[in-house]
């Protein structure tokens, strides 16, 4: 379903800029250097080499198919070089740029007309407005991150960057990896329902972690959530539940965090365990990675009060 995302034989990175301080070097260089064997385009309007590769003026000009495109460009272009994109026959976005939803505004519109876009191609899109997209089975590295997750049985989304960046740091303090490592950001297209849908038996993920500011879908966050609880443990944490935390997650990622007791009943009813901090979100991490499932039922439960 998102193949061409998660595992593409081919990469364009547009804005591959041949300047070091410049974000679309630094995703560029992390696709490079972090063991991708797939092919690699960088796309510059001026640049015809960036970091030792051949560049292009435009996605339409490398003669060879393309699975996925990295759009890390003013956002003023995006739409113009999706729809570039949508003909040149890719499958896959990962839109990194900002400028949209999030600003409001014109960018709510920007958002609106990229995402019509992106399906009159049958494209499939994360962002905009995310880190990226990090995968240590494809050893693809399509993000603006520091470094390299360990490899691991973990997978992760999350729609906020700066909470991927904290896991990153903490993960590497910890010696712990990842399979799967997903900033959502706007969530445009491929939201967390898309994703626990993909990752739902994935071999190579024992555990789901979700970091959450809103669901769009409900109850299809609750259906597909049921099924993959049943083979994989599924924890989230969810954000925005203080007035302080909704107004935080409304003015990054345009989110609208909603009730609390709502989301409180869509994880029980679908079996997923609630981390209340952040420290509690690794603890839980930790024990589904690594321990085996508990099977049957013979389980004693020491407790040293009564309760309900």
């Amino acid at each position: 379903m998102l193949e061409a995302i998660f595992d593409p034989q081919s990469v364009a990175v547009l804005g591959a800029s041949p300047e070091p301080a410049r974000l679309g070097h630094r995703v560029l260089k992390n696709i490079i250097d972090h063991g991708y064997q797939g092919r690699i385009y960088p796309i510059h309007p001026r640049a015809t080499e960036v970091l030792g590769l051949r560049a292009y003026r435009s996605v339409l000009d490398v003669p060879d198919p393309i699975d996925l495109a990295v759009i890390v460009i003013p956002p003023q272009h995006v739409n113009a070089a999706v729809d570039e994109c949508g003909r040149k026959g890719i499958r896959g976005l990962v839109v990194i740029t900002a400028g949209f939803k999030e600003v409001g505004g014109a960018g709510r519109e920007l958002e609106r007309e990229l995402l019509a876009i992106v399906r009159r191609y049958g494209m499939r899109m994360i962002g905009p407005n995310s880190l990226g997209i990090i995968d240590t089975i494809s050893q693809l590295n399509a993000s603006f991150a520091n470094a390299m997750p360990l490899p691991g049985n973990i997978a992760l989304m999350s729609q906020s960057g700066a909470i991927c960046t904290a896991i990153l740091d903490w993960s590497y303090q910890q010696g712990i990896g990842f399979s799967r490592f997903v900033s959502l950001g706007n969530k445009a297209d491929v939201d967390e329902v898309v994703l626990l849908e993909v990752w739902n038996r994935d071999e190579h993920s024992k555990v789901i972690l979700a970091y959450l500011e809103a669901i769009d879908d409900g109850p299809g966050f609750i259906r597909v959530a049921r099924e993959v609880t049943k083979c994989t443990p599924v924890v989230a944490i969810k954000s925005g539940t203080t007035v302080a935390g909704i107004r935080a997650a409304s003015s990054h990622t345009g989110s609208l965090a909603g009730s609390e007791t709502a989301y409180e009943a869509a994880f029980a009813q679908s079996g997923i365990l609630r981390a209340r901090t952040m420290n509690e979100l690794f603890d839980l991490a930790l024990v589904f990675a690594y321990q085996p499932m508990i099977r049957g039922n013979r389980v004693a439960i020491v407790t040293n009060a009564g309760g309900p």
